[in-house]
Order: structure tokens, then C-alpha cells, then sequence
């Protein structure tokens, strides 16, 4: 423990397997993320792993391809754009590779401190891995958000495969032409179209992500799914559940702050607030007679219930923060850094 943590993605392959021993050592009886209960076995010759980042437009469907790839909810998903609000990690391993995927939040215009908060981290994972997948919607002709990713990419060093999501909106005849359209934009990077959502070419997808990475052992314990610390995996999971069922009345300014997770002897305890701008955001939230609130209770609490696999008792509040997405100080204590 006395070795300091790398200082680049890349440089986790000097660690090899002593990255198994530690991680194993730290995971948590009932942690979701790391499943430690089966032996661990050196992978065969010429096993690949590596990092890939996914890139895209806000809504394009990275968080739905990564849990989909997964086989695991590591992301939260909704139609509301900028769901995603930090980088997150989840793994896939195969046979033969095993891909680290990052999720990124969508590129998009920043308004705000919180919206440069999330461009800079889409734009400082594209430096550090070993492949990036262009998300794009394949149902729609590319606009201006596309062309201004992809100029933003030509300067990339990582090898660079372009994804085609949302196939199954389209007819096989209508495919072909967007596809097209998306090459004179992008050049000859190989393209994969595929549905996150139902699943159909993922696997394809993954065949060749995984050829495109370079020979190395497991970056994590092969049963691994997420590396993500336990509180901001619960507080997403209430996040998910607020843009759920308030739509777009309070979304963007909404975050959650996990306040307290205690083990007790029949479950587990967990204690979060709500944070919004506006004390009318706050009373949306509550709704007639705490209603909303509620709901939303009880939809998070099945949902962290399933994630750590075991009894939880939820308690939540919700809290006026006045442009706490402007604010610096507010901006860190909620986990969102400078990028």
C-alpha cells in the first residue's frame, strides 16, 4: 500500500496483477461493484484490455450502452439531457479482453459552472485511454453538435471507432443512408451500428473494441462490474428517480448529497438530501401532502435495494441551495471537480 497510485489510465498495465490484490483486499462484504467470490485466473495468451471512452452528444445513448454491455445498472438513464454529471467506470470482461468503459458526459455549450464542469470531463477522458467510441444517433442525420465533436477529435491520439446507436428506428434501407452521411463527416474510422437499447449488434460492437486494444492482463478482478465509490452510486440511483417522475420541471438543478450509510442489523440505513435552486423546486419535489417525495423514496429504495442486494431504510430531505450550480464551494463538496 505504500507504492503511489498511478498517474495516468495507461499506467494501471504496469501494475498487473498486483491491481487484483488490491482491489480484492479494499471490496466490501456487500459491495455491488466488486464480486470476489470466485477465484482468480490469468487471463490467456494474447488476452487484450484497455480503456475506452464514450463520446457523444447529450441523449446519444452512452449511459444505455454501458449498462447494456455491463449486463449491470452502473449508469443512471432518462430522456433528460446532461444526466450524466461524472465519469463513470464500468467493466467488461470477456474471454479473451477486458474493456474498462468510461461514460462521459454529453458535449454540449456550457451555461453554467456545473455545464463546464461536465465538458471538461468528456474532454479530459478523450487524452487518457486506449480507444474512443463516437456515440452517435444513427436515427437522424448528424447536426452541428456532431460536426464540432468530431473536429474536437482530430487531434486525438487513441484510435477512434464510431458507433451508430438507435438502429432499431430506422429501416435497414434508411441505415444505409445515414451511415453514409456519418462517414463523409467522420472519415474511415471503422463504424458499428447497433440498438443499446435492445441489444442487437452490441456484440459485434464489442469484438471490435476488444481487437482494437493492446495485449494486457486484467485491469480489475474479472467479476468486477464498477469501481465506483458506494455514495455516489446510491445518490445517482435517487437522482434517476427525481428526473423520472418530475420530468423537466426540476432536473438540471437538482443534485443529491448521500448524508449518512449505516449498517444495521436488519438493513441498511441511509440518510440523503435533495438539493434544489428554488423553494418552488422544493415544493415540486415534496408535492401535495409529501407525495412526490414519497414516490420518490420508494422508487429509490427498490432500485439501491437491488444494487447492494439486501434491506434499506431511506430517509430523505430536501434542501434550497440558491445557484448552487454557480458555486464553486457547492460544486465540490457535491463531487463535481474542475474537470
Amino acid at each position: 500500500m505504500g507504492r503511489p497510485q498511478p498517474t495516468s489510465l495507461q499506467a494501471w498495465q504496469a501494475w498487473g496483477w498486483e491491481i487484483h490484490a488490491l482491489l480484492l483486499s479494499q471490496s466490501q462484504a456487500r459491495a455491488p461493484t466488486i464480486k470476489d467470490d470466485h477465484a482468480v485466473t490469468p487471463p490467456p495468451p494474447g488476452h487484450r484490455s484497455g480503456f475506452v471512452a464514450l463520446i457523444g452528444r447529450p441523449n446519444v445513448g452512452k449511459s444505455t450502452l454501458l449498462n447494456q454491455l455491463v449486463g449491470h445498472k452502473v449508469a443512471i438513464t432518462s430522456p433528460v439531457a446532461q444526466t450524466t454529471r461524472n465519469r463513470l467506470r464500468g467493466i467488461l470482461t470477456r474471454a479473451t479482453a477486458q474493456l474498462v468503459l468510461l461514460d462521459t458526459p454529453g458535449i454540449h455549450r456550457p451555461h453554467h459552472l456545473l455545464g463546464e464542469h461536465l465538458v471538461n470531463v468528456a474532454r479530459s477522458t478523450i487524452g487518457e485511454v486506449d480507444l474512443v467510441l463516437l456515440l452517435m444517433d444513427g436515427s437522424t442525420p448528424p447536426g452541428r453538435g456532431d460536426a464540432y465533436i468530431t473536429q474536437l477529435l482530430r487531434h486525438c491520439a487513441a484510435p477512434l471507432v464510431v458507433g451508430l446507436n438507435k438502429q432499431d428506428l430506422v429501416t435497414p434501407k434508411r441505415a444505409t443512408e445515414l451511415q453514409r452521411s456519418y462517414r463523409s463527416l467522420v472519415g474511415g474510422c471503422p463504424f458499428f451500428g447497433f440498438s443499446a437499447l435492445h441489444s442487437a449488434g452490441c456484440e459485434q460492437l464489442v469484438e471490435g473494441l476488444s481487437q482494437r486494444l493492446p495485449e494486457g492482463p486484467h485491469l480489475y478482478p474479472p467479476h468486477a462490474v464498477s469501481d465506483q465509490p458506494e455514495r455516489l452510486l446510491l445518490s445517482e440511483q435517487i437522482r434517476e428517480q427525481v428526473l423520472h417522475l418530475t420530468r423537466e420541471e426540476v432536473p438540471h438543478s437538482v443534485a443529491v448529497r448521500i448524508d449518512d450509510i449505516r449498517e444495521e442489523r436488519h438493513c441498511t440505513r441511509v440518510t440523503a438530501v435533495v438539493l434544489v435552486e428554488r423553494s418552488s423546486q422544493k415544493g415540486i419535489l415534496i408535492g401535495k401532502g409529501g407525495g412526490m417525495l414519497k414516490a420518490i423514496g420508494t422508487a429509490a429504495r427498490l432500485q439501491i435495494q437491488a444494487l447492494i442486494a439486501g434491506p434499506v431504510h431511506l430517509e430523505l430531505f430536501v434542501k434550497v441551495s440558491p445557484h448552487w450550480r454557480r458555486h464553486p464551494g457547492r460544486l465540490a463538496e457535491l463531487g463535481y471537480g474542475n474537470g
